[in-house]
């Protein structure tokens, strides 16, 4: 007989059962996310590293316009990100997170691989690459909700700030490999800087196809008369007390559910609106950076693109502290606040010092980076997890994908005007696209004040060891 401490682990995609302990197997779950999740941000990064190329060749065929251009390329993208986010929280809803979630690892590779074969057959269609470029954005609307739903199923309510503070720095790690191997093949071969990402994504859906197990698949043993402590009680309900209704109930309740989450829901559409503006200033670095830095620091694309990942590294550290000191404080809004309000004059100074050299340079990326993806982070991992494990969704097990393709495709929306608007902004002078930068973290400033000031004033807000924003 298994000792009450372990868990019998069952799934369609083997075919005998597992044992492992809940601490491992959490461990695992853990891990793979992870590495999942890091192989979506991998495949988006080349392209703000190759288009520093794609300049030499669209300055010579769209001569003054080509800024424009590629920023239409970025927007193509996002806008379809976006508005498949949406989407997804419906469909994945209704699929098992592993189909789902190996599916769009799969399309990603395949249409990232796409879009450096239009180097190797030497396509010169823009309409080729923006068709790549939407279809990549619309599958790859799979991966967020899926893994946070995943995640939130096998870890507690206890640390959450914390663990989801680690956890989502997946997506600067990401971007810092997606950096390294783009820029390797940049200067060469920049087809393969789009081939390799694309060939890892496919690769890890493959993986998540063999391992990947999500909690009603399992089975567990000797925990019936063990009480679940705050850290280890599943986030998330489960499903067998949910009774099955018919497709046009699930369509009208998934419309309810998304009014109430806009009108009564504590914080959804602060954070919502917040997460536009956020988002907005963290995916223009993201896609114009390594071009950035080409020109005001005169370096190559290999080095400008190695240099932008201390904008990621910073962006890690922020996270995980922004998580950190939320749980201490059991104030989400008020440490996305203070941190976008020092973001501000920061993005100021970054605009001022990267014109005298590289050491500046440096430090000014590690702050600001921490700074702008702090919020960014906790906003989309521990808030998510706050809002869609709200007492009022009555233990509605698969809330938590819904709020997260809420609140991310909200912020989405941002993704996709930000690089937009730094490609017209551009011609004008970089300092437009500070100024534009600077706004939008004003304004994301602003939306969070009347939660920063319930919190700040209500003698009823969650205690830190949960670290939720809500008032009761």
């Amino acid at each position: 007989m298994l000792p009450t401490d372990y868990l019998l682990l069952s799934s369609p995609s083997h075919c005998c059962p597992l044992v492992l302990s809940p601490s491992r197997y959490r461990a695992f779950t853990f891990s793979l996310t992870f590495l999942l999740y890091t192989s979506f941000h991998l495949s988006r990064k080349p392209i703000s590293i190759v288009k520093v190329m794609c300049v030499c060749v669209y300055v010579c065929v769209y001569k003054s316009n080509y800024k424009q251009l590629l920023g239409a390329m970025d927007y193509s993208f996002l806008c379809a990100y976006a508005v498949g986010m949406f989407l997804s929280g419906i469909i994945g809803e209704r699929l098992p997170i592993r189909l789902y979630l190996t599916f769009g690892m799969l399309m990603s590779g395949l249409f990232t691989c796409l879009f450096g074969l239009g180097y190797i057959y030497n396509i010169h269609s823009l309409g080729f690459y923006i068709f790549v470029q939407v279809a990549n954005g619309l599958v790859q609307t799979t991966g967020w909700p899926s893994v946070v739903t995943c995640i939130g199923n096998w870890f507690g309510k206890g640390r959450r700030g914390l663990i989801m503070g680690i956890w989502n720095s997946h997506t600067s790690v990401g971007n810092i490999l997606g950096s390294l191997i783009a820029g390797y093949w940049v200067s060469s071969n920049w087809g393969l800087s789009f081939i390799v990402p694309g060939l890892i994504i496919a690769a890890m859906g493959i993986i998540c196809f063999l391992f990947l197990i999500e909690r009603e698949h399992c089975y567990v043993i000797g925990w019936r008369s063990k009480r679940l402590n705050w850290d280890t009680e599943p986030l998330l309900p489960q499903d067998n007390s949910i009774p099955h209704h018919s497709i046009l109930e699930k369509c009208i309740a998934f419309i309810f559910l998304t009014v109430c989450f806009a009108f009564s829901l504590q914080g959804v559409i602060e954070f919502s609106l917040c997460l536009l503006f956020a988002k907005l200033v963290s995916y223009t670095f993201l896609f114009w950076l390594p071009l950035y830095i080409t020109k005001t620091a005169h370096l190559d694309a290999k080095k400008a693109g190695d240099l932008s990942t201390l904008f990621d590294v910073g962006g890690i550290v922020g996270g995980i502290l922004a998580g950190v000191i939320s749980d201490k404080l059991g104030k989400r809004a008020t440490t996305c606040a203070v941190m976008l309000l020092l973001a501000a004059p920061i993005l100021y100074g970054f605009s001022m010092i990267s014109e005298f050299g590289l050491g500046p340079t440096i430090g000014m990326l590690l702050v600001c980076g921490g700074l702008v993806n702090g919020p960014y982070a906790l906003i989309t991992t521990a808030v998510a997890a706050d809002l869609g494990t709200h007492k009022s969704l009555k233990g509605n097990a698969r809330a938590l994908s819904t709020v997260t393709a809420i609140i991310d495709g909200t912020g989405s929306v941002g993704a996709a005007i930000g690089p937009l608007l730094a490609g017209v902004l551009s011609s004008q002078g970089w300092d437009q696209v500070f100024y534009m930068l600077m706004a939008a973290d004003f304004l994301a400033l602003l939306l969070l004040l009347r939660l920063v000031t319930k919190e700040l004033t209500s003698a009823n807000v969650v205690k830190p060891r949960s670290g939720s924003t809500t008032v009761e």
